[in-house]
């Protein structure tokens, strides 16, 4: 019997998890794990208490022709990557795992190029989380050492 790898399996309950998602274009679910332990979930979603994309029928982003993570100011959503590190404590993610799986909502189909944008960046580095691990197939992933983000800064701007 074929076990799923690990990895998969972390990222499997990621894709679960961006089931709640309530955006029209991209839907997202992250979980991080410490320690082989799931600490926390999100997926993104408009703010509690807010209207939904799905509720309105309508994508901001979408309406422009431009992605949520390149018009963070315009997206209704709070990224996945944000909600599932609001659920936890800085201790929680010190030297943790975020693992990120996005699909195209239209579509149903896994974004291959989903990767996390910077105001997420930012979050992920300063919650002491040390690994992200990002599906791009069904079983296929890449994995971004959060200590490069740091490193390789692209947004200081050639400084």
């Amino acid at each position: 019997m074929d076990r799923v790898s690990k990895t998969n399996y972390y990222l499997d309950i990621a894709q679960t998890v961006l089931e709640r998602s309530t955006c029209l274009r991209g839907k997202y679910g992250a979980i991080i794990v410490k320690n082989d332990s799931i600490v926390a979930t999100g997926y993104n979603g408009a703010p509690r208490g807010r209207k939904n994309c799905t509720d309105i029928g309508e994508c901001a982003c979408g309406e422009l022709g431009k992605g949520c993570s390149v018009n963070n100011e315009l997206c209704r959503s709070v990224h996945a990557e944000a909600n599932c590190i609001i659920s936890a404590t800085r201790e929680q993610m010190l030297d943790s795992t975020l693992y990120l799986c996005g699909i195209d909502a239209p579509s149903g189909e896994i974004k291959s190029d989903t990767c996390s944008c910077q105001v997420c960046r930012r979050l992920i580095i300063n919650a002491g989380i040390s690994k992200v691990v990002v599906r791009s197939s069904p079983t296929c992933f890449v994995s971004y050492n959060v200590r490069d983000w740091v490193l390789n800064d692209d947004s200081i701007g050639g400084q």
